[in-house]
C-alpha cells in the first residue's frame, strides 16, 4: 500500500479535536467516521479507488495545521487532489467563525457555551446522499438507536479496507443498497417505512432519475422545497441536510426535541419550547442559526460542555 502526506491549513480559530469528536458523535467511531488517540480516520472512495485518510493536528487552535496521511494502492495526482478536497470538506476547514462569534457575544446565555467550544467548525457529510440517509435514519428515534442503525448500514454495505489490524468502510453507495435489496435493510433494525424511503432514494440515484448535487446551487428555501418532494423527507430532515450536507449557515431544525429542550432550559425557565416557539426565538440568531444548532448539540453530546448547559439535557 502506498502512502503520501499532504497538509491542510484551516481558517482559525479551529479546534481539530473538538471537530473530529463531533464528527464521530463523541463516540470514537460513528458510521464511517473514526476518531481515536488524536487521529481522525475516514475511508474514501476516490474515483473508484479506496483511500484511507488519517488526519492529526500539528498546529494550535489559533494557528491550525493538519497533517493528512493518505494510504491506498493507487495515489496518483488526481486521487491526491480529490482526497484533499474531500478531507477539507469533512472537517469544515474553510468555515469562517468570527462573524458568528460577534453575534453570539451579544447573547449572554449563548456566549458562555460558544466560548467553551471555541474553534468548533461544522463537520460535513461527504455527499448529500450520505447526509440525507443519516438524517432519515435519525428521524424520531433515540441517539442510541440511530447509532446502531447508522453503524449497521456502513458495516453491512460499505466497501472495506483493512489497515494495521483495523477495518474501515466507506459510506455505502446507492448502488450497494439497490443490489442488496429492500428486505436486507430490515436486518439493521430499520423500520419498513424508513427502509423503503432510503431504498427508493438509492434506486433513484443509482438510475440517475434524481440528482441531489443539483441542490448545491439553489437557495435554502428552494432546497427545502425540493427535498420535501421526496417521500420520507420533512422540514427536520431538510434542515439537517442544509447544515451537515450543504454547509449552509442559517438552517434551523426547529422541530428537534433535543434542541427545543435545550433552548427551554436556557431561555424559558426549563420549560420545553414548542416548535413554532423555538423557530420564532431563533430568528435573533440569523444568519448563523446553523452554528447555534451545532454548538448546542455539541454541548448536549460532550460531557464537559453539557454541564454548562444543564445536567438535565438529554438527546
Amino acid at each position: 500500500m502506498k502512502k503520501t502526506i499532504i497538509h491542510l491549513t484551516p481558517i482559525p480559530p479551529y479546534d481539530f479535536e473538538l471537530i473530529a469528536e463531533y464528527a464521530a458523535y463523541f463516540q470514537g467511531r460513528y458510521a464511517a467516521d473514526h476518531f481515536q488517540d488524536g487521529v481522525y480516520r475516514r475511508l474514501l472512495d476516490v474515483s473508484g479507488r479506496l483511500c484511507l485518510v488519517n488526519v492529526r493536528s500539528i498546529g494550535s487552535v489559533d494557528a491550525p495545521s493538519l497533517e493528512v496521511t493518505l494510504k491506498g494502492n493507487v495515489l496518483n495526482e488526481k486521487i491526491v487532489s480529490e482526497t484533499r478536497i474531500q478531507a477539507a470538506r469533512l472537517l469544515g476547514t474553510d468555515q469562517k467563525l468570527k462573524p458568528f462569534y460577534g453575534m453570539a457575544s451579544k447573547d449572554p446565555v449563548l456566549y458562555p457555551i460558544v466560548k467553551e467550544l471555541r474553534g468548533l467548525h461544522i463537520p460535513q457529510t461527504l455527499s448529500l446522499w450520505e447526509g440525507l440517509t443519516l438524517a432519515i435514519i435519525g428521524q424520531q428515534v433515540s441517539s442510541h438507536v440511530a447509532r446502531i442503525m447508522r453503524n449497521g448500514l456502513v458495516e453491512n454495505y460499505g466497501l472495506a479496507l483493512n489497515e494495521s489490524g483495523a477495518t474501515y468502510r466507506i459510506f455505502p453507495k446507492p448502488e450497494a443498497l439497490v443490489e442488496a435489496g429492500l428486505e436486507k435493510l430490515y436486518s439493521i433494525k430499520l423500520s419498513k417505512r424508513k427502509a423503503q424511503y432510503i431504498f427508493d432514494i438509492a434506486a433513484a440515484l443509482a438510475s440517475q432519475e434524481r440528482d441531489l448535487d443539483s441542490l448545491r446551487s439553489l437557495p435554502d428555501e428552494e432546497v427545502v422545497r425540493k427535498l420535501m418532494e421526496i417521500r420520507g423527507v420533512g422540514p427536520w430532515t431538510a434542515h439537517w441536510l442544509l447544515i451537515r450536507g450543504l454547509g449552509r449557515s442559517d438552517a434551523f431544525p426547529h422541530g428537534d426535541l433535543a434542541l427545543r429542550r435545550t433552548m427551554g432550559n436556557l431561555y424559558n425557565n426549563e420549560r420545553l419550547l414548542q416548535p413554532e416557539e423555538a423557530l420564532d426565538y431563533s430568528y435573533r440568531w440569523s444568519p448563523f442559526r446553523s452554528f447555534v444548532t451545532i454548538y448546542l448539540f455539541a454541548a448536549i453530546r460532550s460531557t464537559a460542555a453539557s454541564e454548562k448547559v444543564t445536567p438535565k439535557v438529554r438527546e
